[in-house]
């Protein structure tokens, strides 16, 4: 499964964006001087949004990785849209 770093590396500069801002909603609860996003957290989420779109039935059928893949680019479709939603929350984060 692709990682949030590995969409980062490959991505567009709007999908660089959108995984900026991802991480951005993942700040570390004693948030001191340092504002730097808690980019493990991020990481689980975005893997947690994945399978969750591609559901738990996806992975007993065949062609598991072609629906891994197409969980994996919905789920970065998903960060571009909450880009553009100011101050939206974590899907992951809400459910816990």
């Amino acid at each position: 499964m692709i990682s949030l770093h590995e969409v980062f590396e490959r991505g567009t500069d709007a999908v660089k964006s959108a995984v900026l801002a991802f991480g951005a909603r993942h700040l570390p609860d004693a948030v001191g001087l340092n504002t730097e996003p808690d980019w493990k957290q991020a990481e689980k989420h975005f893997t947690q949004l994945i399978e969750v779109i591609m559901g738990s039935a996806a992975t007993r059928q065949p062609g598991v990785a072609a629906t891994v893949r197409r969980a994996e680019n919905e789920a970065i479709g998903l960060l571009l849209a909450f880009n553009t939603v100011p101050n939206y929350r974590c899907p992951i984060c809400i459910k816990s």
